[in-house]
């Protein structure tokens, strides 16, 4: 058994997270359920910038957009260092880029191969 996960009846073998694994996942993708804090992950899985590049970017206004890196950075899902005067916010977590990358991707790719009468903005079966 790996360690930290326990069998379920399944005969193939797959193993459920423990409940606290779960918890912080659910927790990480409710901060990523705002459009506003995703959009600046996807730019900041992009490279590194300040709040003033990220606000111009992703077209929020400078509090606001301060505010949400201030959310982001105290779960862990980016960090800031300095660079003189300026302040510089990176995605502090690859697994996080990649799952940013992964799901605006392919729902990128799914819009593009849409044809525009059939686009309903929606993610299938969720009415959201």
């Amino acid at each position: 058994m790996v360690a930290g996960f326990r069998r379920t009846e399944d005969t193939e073998g797959v193993q459920d997270p423990p409940a606290h694994v779960l918890s912080e996942a659910a927790a990480a993708f409710g901060l990523l359920a705002s459009s506003a804090r995703l959009h600046i992950v996807w730019a900041l899985a992009q490279g590194e910038s300040d709040v003033s590049g990220l606000a111009e970017r992703v077209g929020g206004a400078l509090p606001a957009v301060s505010q949400h890196l201030a959310k982001l950075k105290l779960a862990g899902l980016v960090r800031s260092r300095r660079e003189g005067r300026r302040v510089v916010y990176l995605v502090d977590d690859p697994d996080v880029v990649t799952i940013v990358r992964l799901m605006v991707g392919q729902l990128a790719a799914r819009d593009a191969g849409a044809d525009a009468g059939s686009r309903s903005g929606r993610v299938r079966g969720l009415g959201a």
